[in-house]
C-alpha cells in the first residue's frame, strides 16, 4: 500500500503525548493543544513543536522569541479540552480559566498545574505544510512536581472537538 492511505495506517497506530504550547508576543498570549512535538536533537538539546497555520497560537508564536511547552497528566482532560476545544479567535481568554504565571521577564506564560513544563528560545522555524515546526532551545524548566502518573496521550484526547480545523 502506498500514498496517503498507507500513511494513514502508519500514523493511525501512533499515540503521541499531548502537550499545551503557550506563546506571548506583542501584548497577546495564546495557547493550544499539540500532538506533534518531540525532542529533535541530543547535542545541543533541542525540542520541536508543530503549530497549525490555522491556529491563533501560531500567529502569536511566529512573533514570539520563546514558547512554553507543558506536559499534561491523563487526568487533566478538562485542561486539554480548554486549550484544544476553544479558540482565541472567538475572543476566549483561556488563561482566565487557569492558574498561570508569567516567566522569563514576561516573554512566556506557564500553566501552574502542569506536572512538567519548559520554556524554549525559538532557534528555527520550519515550514512543514499546514504546520510550522518551532525548534526550541530549552532555557527554563519547572512544574508542580510530585506527578509521575501517566501522561495525556492522543487516545485520551480524541473526544475533544477542535476549536477550528487544523488545516
Amino acid at each position: 500500500m502506498t500514498g496517503r492511505r498507507g500513511m494513514d495506517g502508519f500514523v493511525g497506530r501512533l499515540n503521541p503525548d499531548m502537550c499545551v504550547v503557550t506563546a506571548v508576543a506583542d501584548g497577546r498570549r495564546a495557547g493550544c493543544l499539540v500532538g506533534f512535538a518531540s525532542q529533535c536533537s541530543i547535542s545541543p538539546l533541542r525540542f520541536v513543536v508543530w503549530l497549525s497555520k490555522a491556529n491563533r497560537t501560531f500567529h502569536v508564536a511566529e512573533r514570539a522569541d520563546r514558547l512554553a511547552v507543558h506536559l499534561l497528566d491523563r487526568d487533566q482532560h478538562a485542561l486539554a479540552e480548554l486549550f484544544g476545544g476553544r479558540t482565541g479567535d472567538d475572543g476566549v481568554d483561556k488563561f482566565a480559566h487557569v492558574a498561570c504565571t508569567a516567566v522569563q521577564d514576561g516573554a512566556a506564560v506557564v500553566l501552574d498545574d502542569a506536572p512538567a513544563w519548559f520554556v524554549g528560545r525559538v532557534v528555527a522555524r520550519t515550514d512543514g505544510g499546514d504546520h510550522v515546526g518551532f525548534v526550541l532551545d530549552p532555557v527554563a524548566t519547572g512544574g508542580r512536581g510530585g506527578a509521575d502518573g501517566p501522561l495525556l496521550r492522543l487516545a485520551d484526547a480524541v473526544d475533544i472537538e477542535p476549536g477550528h480545523p487544523a488545516d
